[in-house]
């Protein structure tokens, strides 16, 4: 099975794995948006860990150690987040990719 932000689907998934998940589908996405190379990237991959990091304080989940909750709480605010500068379906897309890995949570 190919991977999904880095991470195999078909191996066991834990909420950090899910959180670096979605800072790599943060950045995939602000890539393509930017025209900015993915692999020349890593201020911009700062940025966007950042922006994750951020949303974790806001939903009162600890970013170094996320719960399978808050990491919900993050995927939401996100996707809120996002909806002022992305097109809905590309936001409904990303999230439902990270809701698959997020319901392989324990």
């Amino acid at each position: 099975m190919s991977k999904l932000y880095g991470i195999d689907p078909s191996q066991k998934i834990s909420p950090l794995m899910v959180r670096d998940a979605l800072i790599n589908c943060f950045y995939e996405a602000h890539c393509e948006d930017t025209g900015i190379d993915i692999k020349e990237g890593d201020i911009n991959r700062e940025y966007c860990r950042e922006i994750i990091s951020k949303a974790f304080k806001d939903v009162g989940g600890d970013f170094d150690n996320p719960t399978k909750e808050s990491v919900v709480g993050v995927v939401k605010k996100l996707k809120n987040f996002s909806k002022g500068f992305r097109d809905q379906k590309i936001i409904e897309k990303h999230a439902k990719e990270i809701m698959s890995l997020i319901n392989k949570l324990d």
